[in-house]
């Protein structure tokens, strides 16, 4: 079995009235290559008359955001013209690649009634190569996304990208790259192979789960070593994980507010590409 390396606490870390946990990157994880950032906004309620989501327009380059709306919504819409309303259970997926501008916010529906809101956001990195790519988006709702399920559906899985089960993923990615979101019931078990030189994202949403004897609390983020393959995971109490995994890149990260290059002169020429207006 493939053995735990560590486990780390979310930091709290609100934005304005938006409760958020921050998995990574922390004091003491930077990234697990090639996953670089991951933000875990709620859960908590809206009132009627709010005023949503705060990510109002801003730029990207050099990595990939995908986005897990577990309940609410996100209004999407990007200077490449995409324009979408993702609801619970759906998931949206941007590359930025050579640059972009986007904003993230709520519908004028959520925003006028309110409701329960409950979102993660995951920057991935792209190579060196794929840098400078030209930027695409994708959003999905729920139902368009394959499930799978394990041990007699004690277990089911939301296939995002690679293949789990020999369901393949939603989505079509750029790099070899598996992402699941995991529903378990109380003593449900998820057994799977991992290659053994990828690197594995095992984020605890909610709930209590156990790896190798060791018991993971929700809002933890576990950081596996590269010894073997075999992998399980057993849910303790109802559970929801974000499980993925890929070959890290082992390039230079230079990352600086929205942009991750390999240099410092290439963020510095993302600023200033952003700052004449090449990202519209």
């Amino acid at each position: 079995m493939r053995t735990i390396k560590r486990t780390y606490k979310a930091e709290y870390r609100p934005i304005a009235d938006l409760i958020t946990y921050s998995p990574m990157p922390t004091r003491q994880l930077r990234m697990i290559d090639p996953f670089l950032f991951l933000n875990h906004h709620g859960p908590q309620n809206y009132q009627p008359g709010n005023n949503g989501l705060p990510f109002g327009p801003h730029p990207h380059r050099g990595m990939e955001t995908v986005t897990f709306i577990l309940d609410g919504d996100i209004a999407h819409k990007d200077s490449g013209g995409n324009n979408s309303v993702i609801e619970s259970g759906g998931v949206q997926w941007m590359t930025a690649g050579k640059g972009l501008t986007h904003a993230e916010v709520s519908s004028e529906k959520f925003k006028k009634e309110g409701g329960p809101l409950e979102i993660l956001q995951l920057w991935v990195n792209l190579p060196a190569r794929l840098k400078m790519t030209d930027p695409k988006y994708k959003g999905l709702q729920k139902e368009e996304i394959p499930v799978t399920s394990f041990e007699n559906n004690k277990v089911k899985a939301q296939v995002i990208s690679g293949k789990l089960n020999e369901t393949e993923g939603a989505f079509e990615t750029l790099t070899d790259i598996s992402l699941s979101t995991i529903f378990f019931e109380a003593e449900g078990v998820f057994s799977t192979r991992v290659p053994q030189n990828h690197n594995i994202l095992c984020y605890v949403i909610k709930g209590e789960i156990k790896i190798n004897g060791e018991i993971i609390q929700s809002l933890h983020l576990v950081e596996f070593n590269n010894d073997d393959e075999d992998l399980r995971i057993e849910a303790l109490a109802e559970s929801i994980v974000l499980f993925g995994h890929a070959a890290p890149f082992d390039e230079p990260v230079v990352a600086q507010g929205p942009f991750v290059m390999n240099t410092v002169e290439e963020i510095e020429q993302a600023y200033a590409d952003y700052q004449e207006g090449k990202f519209e």
